[in-house]
């Protein structure tokens, strides 16, 4: 369990009213989701900017989180802009409101940590909305991996690569699509990082990275990296698992997971034979119950309130994450490696 503010915050199995801040590209979707889930209703919306993908329904367009407040809401999902998460997220603690904000938690661990610390200050629930952990997926790597199935894990690799996203204006690669891999990375393992190197590049013209590779190892002794752009032509979403019985290989664009064995065929090639490492075994590709991961999130959010076992990222989660992408820019910026 991610989150624990000591049993239930909200009666179990009672209507959660919440309350929706942000109606752009994330915000559509946390509305149509927030809708779907059993036990929470969507009671308020707000954006100043209006609700340009038409989402809101019959609901009132407020003009800010004081008007979403104002509507009388248990919890909150945050999916304005970074830059304003903490000062948002700031007013809904203030307000005694439960709340749940988008990836990143902040845009600096500094910001994330007054964030984090006003809603556990508060007895609050708060989370943050790492949405690829609830990948199936990833979900069924952590189970097979936790139950002993890899073996040993020697190194976590991931890709995540793409074309530009029209929704981002106010971070980089690294704020925006690294910090997933860096999550889930720490949460696959279940181990924080120990140090990381990084290198950055801008191609696009904007202010902000628009690629990045990044290495690290973990505090548990996991090597791993990152490659991570915006700037590909062949979107990719991919996560590499090794260890001492072979690799799971997950696919969270299509939701598959592959397990390679290490193989134990002898070869006749004298060359081959002479190599002291693994041979590709046989391959499989599970059957997975394939669910969408923004309405898993927001069951995880529910869950938390109501006191259940949940798998909410917690806020002091999302605060060391940030920290380790501040490192990777640190380390891009200095060319130095960062020990964390």
């Amino acid at each position: 369990m991610s989150i624990d503010v000591g049993g239930a915050v909200l009666p179990e199995g009672g209507t959660v009213r919440m309350g929706l801040i942000g109606l752009g590209s994330m915000g559509r979707h946390h509305a149509r989701v927030i809708r779907a889930v059993e036990g929470m209703e969507l009671v308020a919306v707000a954006d100043p900017f209006g609700d340009k993908h038409g989402v809101a329904g019959g609901l009132e367009v407020l003009p800010d989180v004081g008007a979403l407040v104002a509507a009388g809401i248990d919890a909150a999902m945050v999916a304005v802009p970074t830059y304003l998460h903490e000062e948002v997220a700031l007013a809904l603690a203030e307000a005694g409101v439960h709340a749940m904000v988008e990836k990143p938690i902040a845009a600096t661990a500094e910001s994330g940590r007054r964030v984090a610390d006003a809603f556990a200050s508060a007895g609050l629930v708060g989370a943050v909305g790492y949405v690829e952990r609830c990948n199936p997926a990833l979900l069924e790597m952590r189970r097979r991996i936790g139950a002993g199935e890899l073996g040993a894990v020697y190194q976590i690799t991931t890709s995540r690569q793409g074309p530009f996203p029209a929704r981002i204006a106010d971070v980089g690669v690294v704020k925006d699509l690294a910090t997933h891999d860096i999550d889930l990375t720490a949460w696959l393992a279940q181990s924080t990082y120990e140090r990381v190197a990084g290198e950055v590049t801008h191609r696009s013209g904007r202010e902000h990275e628009d690629m990045v590779v990044a290495t690290g190892r973990l505090a548990n002794g996991i090597i791993v990296s990152h490659t991570v752009n915006w700037l590909s032509p062949v979107k990719v979403r991919e996560t590499v698992v090794t260890g001492e019985k072979g690799a799971f290989i997950a696919n969270t664009l299509t939701g598959d997971l592959t397990f390679v064995a290490n193989g134990d065929v002898t070869s006749e090639w004298d060359r081959a034979r002479a190599f002291r490492g693994v041979s590709e075994g046989d391959s499989t590709r599970y059957a997975l119950s394939r669910r969408e991961p923004l309405l898993v999130e927001q069951e995880n959010f529910r869950d938390a309130l109501w006191g259940r076992p949940s798998e909410a990222v917690s806020m002091s989660e999302g605060v060391n994450t940030l920290r380790v992408v501040e490192a990777v820019l640190t380390s891009a910026a200095t060319g130095q490696t960062i020990t964390l």
